[in-house]
């Protein structure tokens, strides 16, 4: 009985000082993906903006085209919006071969450390 009311206030405590640190998000809400297959994402990719990429939609809105701006401040207003150009999405990664040396480590140690080899003098012992 004690030891249940002890564990019932510990929890109780540790729930309470950590209710601040757990931050649960909402699903309910739009999400921002950089996916090949999802080209144009609900959201964009920077939420809170900064002081020089506010005043650089500003002046976006000020142009009357895209082809005006310079490529640099092209490339940031982009950014913004998303977080990777298809080029960047299309970049091959050294996933494939880092899984591929990791397997065959584990191959060549299992075949010296683990495996039994057996030696087959003839058809009659496999029958």
């Amino acid at each position: 009985m004690l030891a249940t009311r002890v564990l019932t206030i510990s929890t109780s405590v540790c729930v309470q000082a950590h209710e601040s640190v757990v931050k649960s998000e909402d699903f309910s809400l739009p999400t921002y993906v950089d996916w090949r297959d999802y080209p144009l994402p609900d959201v964009a990719h920077v939420k809170h903006l900064s002081a020089s990429q506010k005043a650089l939609k500003e002046k976006e809105k000020e142009k009357e085209s895209w082809s005006s701006l310079p490529t640099d401040e092209k490339v940031e207003l982009y950014h913004i919006k998303f977080g990777e150009s298809f080029a960047e999405m299309n970049r091959g990664s050294n996933d494939a071969i880092l899984f591929i040396c990791f397997t065959a480590l584990i191959i060549m140690w299992q075949k010296s450390y683990v495996s039994v080899s057996y030696h087959f003098s003839g058809m009659g012992e496999l029958l």
